[in-house]
C-alpha cells in the first residue's frame, strides 16, 4: 500500500539513498498525527494491536506476543499509509526472558560474579542470535545502576557496586548484543540494539525505595554515577533509558543538565532515548510536577525524549501542545528523525526482520548457547566459607574415612526452578502467556545436580524442602495502580513449620553430608519489591539453626547454597558470631568474619544463577569445577550497616557503629577457591627519570602471583589506585583494573596492568573530573580488603 505514490517509488524507499536524505523525505510526508505516534512506545497487550498501529500510529511496540510479532508487522504494510515498520523491544534482561525455551543466564549480578568480560560479551551475542530470530530489534539491557543500597528489590539486575567494573562489564555486554556496532552503524541481521538504563541514579533512592527521591548532587553523580554511562555512550550504545526518580525535585525525563549538558552536550551521544514505563505519566498522576499531560508531553520532548514508553495520554497532549503554541512542532521533528535513523539503521524498511521460523528452530537454546551458559555460571558462584569440607569427597573407595555415600540435599529453593532463573524470566509477572515460566526440561536445580553426579559414582541422595519462604496475599491497597497496572501481591513471610524442620533435621542425621538450599523468592525482588530487611524469610533461619545443630553434633559437614538476587543477612549459625568488638591480629590489623569460629562448614553464593545454575554449583560442590567468582558487592552483616560499599568516602569519627563493627560479612572482590595463591610487591617498571609521572603517561605495573596450593586455580587480580592527598574528599581506594589469571599448582606468572595517569582522577566542587598532583598508592591483591592489597608508591606532577 505505501510503496508509492502515483506509481513512483518514493524517496524514502530507496535504500540506495543517504540516511539523511530518506530521512527528511519521509519525515516531509508526515501529519503532526504520525509523528506524534512514532514517538510512542505502547504495550502490545494493552489493547487492539491494529487500533495502535492503524489510529495511533504508534512507532514502536513492547511485550509482543510470539503470535503477534508477525501480525503487526502485516498491519504496518498492510494497513497504514506511509508503511514504517514498527521497533520491537522487550527485556530481554538475559537471555530472551519471554520466550519458552530461550537461554537464560544468570542475572546480571551473577554475571558480575565472573569478573569476566569476555564470557558476558558471548552471553550478550548468544541472546541476540536467539532474539535477533523472533522478530524482536531491541533488548532494555544492560543496568549500569549502581547497586549500595541493597534494600531495593532491583540489585539483582545490576552489575554491582564498583563503576568500573560496571563499564567494563557493560561495554562488554553491549558489544555482544550489537555485533561490536556503533549508535551510527548498521546493526547486522543477527544482532539487537542495546539500552543503557536507568540514566542515572535510579538506584540511589531514599531508603532503597524503588523509583523515590534520589538525593544526589552534580558532583556525587559524575563521581560515581555518570561514568559507566559516559563509557558506553562514546562507544554507541544504541539507545538509552531514563530512570524513573526525581534529582532535586527534577524527575529525569525532564532533566536538562542530565539529558542535554552531559548526554546530548559533552558526550555528544547520537543515539535514543526512551523513558521508563509512563515517565511522563507519572509525572502527572503520582509525583504531581506537571498539571496535566499536555505540559507534561511538551517538557518531555523539550527535554529531548525521543520515545515515551506506555503513556498513552501523551498522544493527544503532544498534539495539544502544538496547536496551542506550547511546544513547537520542530522539536518532534528532531526525536522523529533519531527514531527514523534507528529503523533505518536496522534496516527495517528492507527486511522488517520478521520472525524466522528455522533460525528460531536451530538457534533457540541450542547446544552452542547452552554451553556458553554453563561456562558463564561456573564462573558465577562464589565461595565465601569454607573449613576445607569442600569439594566433598566422591571417590568410589570404601576406605577412605571421609567419603560420602549419602547426601542430604535440603531448602525451599534446592529444586525450585523458576525462582532459580531470578526477575525477568517467564513466569516472574510481566508476561501473561508463560504462566508456568521456561520449560522444566530446560532448567538444571541444585538437586537435578547432584542427583546426576551423585548416580554416577553411586551416591545416594534424600531431599527434604525444610521449610517456606512466603505466602503471597493480594495488595490491601487494592489490584491495580492509578495507571491501571496490576498490583504485585504481597509477599507475607510464612511461619516456621516444626514438622518440615523435623523431617529435614531426620534426613540430615542419616546422611554423611547436608547441603541446604535457601534465599529470596521472585515476589521479593523487582520493580516495586524493595524489602526493609535482608534477613532470610519465613522458616528458613530456623532450619539452618537446626541443620547447624545437626552438623556441630555429629560432624557432618553442613554446606549452605545461598541463591538469592542480592547479599542477604545470614545467621550466626551459616556466618559465625557477628563481632560487637573486633578483635585485633597482632600487627594491629582487625580479624573479619572469614577468620572466625562457628557457622557453616562451607557457603556459596550464586545469585540468580539462571537454567544452568544448579549444575555449576554441584560441580563445585564435588570439586569437577573449581570456584572462581568474586563478590561484585558487599555483603553486609546487619542491615544497619547500610551502605557498607567499599569505596565510601575517607574520614568520620571512629570506623564502627556504638553497638556493631562497621566491618562487612564478606568485601567486595572477595572469594575463595580450592587452592591459595600469594603476591610478591608490585612494581612500576617506567617510572620517568624525573620519578614524576604526567597526567598523559600510562603506569605499567607488574606484580608476581603464585598458586601455592595442589589444585589448579583461577585468581581474579584487582589493582586500586588511591590518592594519598586531595583537595576534596574522595574515597580511600579505587578499583582501576583487574585480571583473571588461570595457574597450575606451583606455578607463578607475572600479570601486568597499563593504568592512565588520566583515569586517576578525583571530582571537585564544580563536578569537574581532574588529576591532582601529588604521591599516589597502587594496591594489588585478591580483593578491596587493606589486608589483601599490596602496595607500590608513585608521583604525579
Amino acid at each position: 500500500m505505501s510503496e508509492n505514490i502515483s506509481g513512483q517509488k518514493l524517496p524514502y524507499r530507496n535504500p540506495d539513498l543517504p540516511v539523511e536524505e530518506r530521512i527528511d523525505d519521509l519525515l516531509s510526508r508526515m501529519t503532526l498525527e504520525e509523528k506524534v505516534g512514532q514517538m510512542m512506545q505502547l504495550d502490545a497487550r494493552s489493547g487492539d494491536l491494529d487500533d495502535l498501529i492503524v489510529n495511533r500510529h504508534v512507532g514502536s511496540i513492547l511485550h509482543t506476543s510470539p503470535d503477534d510479532l508477525p501480525r503487526a508487522a502485516e498491519t504496518v504494510n498492510t494497513k497504514t499509509r506511509l508503511g514504517i515498520p514498527l521497533i520491537i523491544g522487550d527485556d530481554c534482561i538475559h537471555g530472551y526472558s519471554f520466550w519458552p525455551g530461550a537461554t537464560i543466564f544468570p542475572e546480571q549480578l551473577g554475571m558480575a560474579t565472573s569478573w569476566d568480560p569476555d564470557k558476558i560479551e558471548s552471553m550478550g551475542r548468544a541472546t541476540a542470535e536467539e532474539v535477533s530470530a523472533t522478530g524482536v530489534h531491541w533488548t532494555f539491557s544492560p543496568v549500569l545502576c549502581i547497586a549500595r543500597d541493597t534494600r531495593w528489590g532491583r540489585v539483582g539486575e545490576t552489575f554491582g557496586e564498583d563503576p568500573t567494573l560496571i563499564g567494563e562489564l557493560s561495554s562488554a555486554i553491549v558489544k555482544g548484543y550489537q555485533g561490536g556496532a556503533n549508535a551510527t552503524e548498521p546493526l547486522g541481521r543477527d544482532a539487537i540494539l542495546a539500552c543503557a538504563k536507568h540514566f542515572a541514579g535510579y538506584s540511589e533512592t531514599q531508603g532503597g525505595r524503588d523509583a523515590s527521591e534520589a538525593e544526589l548532587s552534580h558532583r556525587k553523580l559524575e563521581s560515581w554515577f555518570l561514568p559507566p554511562f559516559e563509557r558506553v555512550a562514546k562507544e554507541g550504545c544504541g539507545t538509552f533509558m531514563l530512570g524513573y526518580e526525581s534529582i532535586d525535585g527534577v524527575p529525569v525525563t525532564f532533566n536538562q543538565w542530565l539529558l542535554k549538558e552531559k548526554l546530548r552536550g559533552s558526550w555528544n551521544y547520537q543515539g535514543t532515548l526512551i523513558t521508563d514505563w509512563d515517565n511522563v505519566g507519572r509525572s502527572v498522576w503520582e509525583q504531581h510536577v506537571k498539571p496535566d499531560y499536555t505540559h507534561a508531553a511538551a517538557d518531555a520532548v523539550k527535554s529531548g525524549n525521543d520515545l515515551i514508553m506506555t503513556t498513552p495520554q501523551f498522544y493527544e497532549g503532544a498534539i495539544e501542545a502544538v496547536d496551542t503554541g506550547l511546544l513547537d512542532e520542530s522539536l518532534i521533528d528532531a526525536a522523529v528523525s533519531r527514531i527514523l535513523a534507528l529503523k533505518f539503521r536496522l534496516g527495517l524498511f528492507e527486511d522488517p526482520r520478521l520472525p524466522d521460523p528455522e533460525r528460531i528452530k536451530v538457534i533457540m537454546g541450542s547446544a552452542e548457547h547452552r554451553q556458553a551458559n554453563l561456562e558463564l555460571t561456573r564462573e558465577s558462584v562464589v565461595l565465601l566459607r569454607n573449613d576445607g569440607s569442600l569439594p566433598l569427597n566422591i571417590e568410589n573407595n570404601s576406605s577412605a574415612a571421609n567419603t560420602i555415600k549419602h547426601i542430604a540435599v535440603i531448602g525451599p529453593l534446592a529444586d525450585d526452578a523458576q525462582t532459580q532463573l531470578g526477575d525477568w524470566a517467564g513466569n516472574s509477572g510481566q508476561v501473561n502467556w508463560m504462566p508456568d515460566g521456561h520449560p522444566r526440561e530446560a532448567i538444571t536445580t541444585v538437586l537435578d545436580g547432584i542427583k546426576a553426579i551423585a548416580k554416577k559414582t553411586g551416591i545416594e541422595v534424600a531431599y527434604m524442602r525444610g521449610a517456606n519462604i512466603v505466602n503471597i496475599v493480594p495488595d490491601p491497597e487494592g489490584e491495580l495502580y492509578p495507571d491501571g497496572q496490576p498490583r504485585p501481591k504481597v509477599a507475607v513471610p510464612a511461619p516456621a513449620d516444626q514438622t518440615m524442620i523435623d523431617e529435614a533435621v531426620a534426613t540430615a542425621r542419616q546422611s554423611d553430608a547436608i547441603v541446604t538450599v535457601v534465599g529470596d523468592v521472585v515476589q521479593l525482588i523487582g520493580e516495586g519489591c524493595s524489602t526493609a530487611t535482608l534477613e532470610l524469610l519465613g522458616g528458613q533461619n530456623a532450619l539452618l539453626d537446626a541443620l547447624a545443630d545437626v552438623s556441630r553434633e555429629t560432624g557432618k559437614p553442613l554446606v549452605v547454597v545461598l541463591v538469592s538476587s542480592k547479599p542477604q543477612v545470614l545467621p550466626p549459625s551459616v556466618v559465625g558470631p557477628v563481632p560487637v568488638v573486633a578483635s585485633l591480629r597482632p600487627d594491629g590489623m582487625p580479624i573479619h568474619c572469614r577468620e572466625s569460629e562457628g557457622g557453616a562448614s562451607a557457603l556459596l553464593w550464586a545469585p540468580s544463577p539462571g537454567m544452568e545454575g544448579g549444575r555449576a554449583i554441584a560441580e563445585i560442590i564435588f570439586g569437577l569445577t573449581d570456584p572462581s567468582g568474586r563478590l561484585p558487592i558487599t555483603f553486609p552483616r546487619h542491615a544497619g550497616q547500610l551502605p557498607v560499599y567499599y569505596n565510601q568516602i575517607r574520614g568520620q569519627h571512629g570506623d564502627r557503629y556504638a553497638d556493631l563493627t562497621q566491618d562487612p560479612a564478606f568485601a567486595f572482590g572477595e572469594g575463595l577457591g580450592y587452592t591459595t595463591f600469594e603476591y610478591d610487591d608490585p612494581t612500576i617498571s617506567n617510572v620517568p627519570p624525573s620519578g614524576v609521572f604526567t597526567a598523559a603517561d600510562t603506569i605499567h605495573a607488574e606484580v608476581t602471583v603464585t598458586n601455592t596450593g595442589k589444585r589448579y586455580g583461577v585468581e581474579v587480580v584487582q589493582a586500586y589506585v588511591g590518592d594519598l592527598v586531595t583537595s576534596t574528599s574522595w574515597a580511600d581506594r579505587e578499583l582501576k583494573a583487574f585480571r583473571r589469571v588461570e595457574l597450575q599448582p606451583g606455578e607463578s606468572r607475572i600479570v601486568s596492568f597499563d593504568i592512565p595517569v588520566a583515569d586517576c582522577t578525583i571530582v571537585d566542587p564544580d563536578a569537574n573530573r581532574i588529576v591532582e598532583p601529588g604521591e599516589f598508592e597502587l594496591l594489588i591483591g585478591h580483593s578491596s580488603r587493606r589486608e589483601d592489597l599490596k602496595r607500590a608508591i608513585f608521583a604525579v606532577a
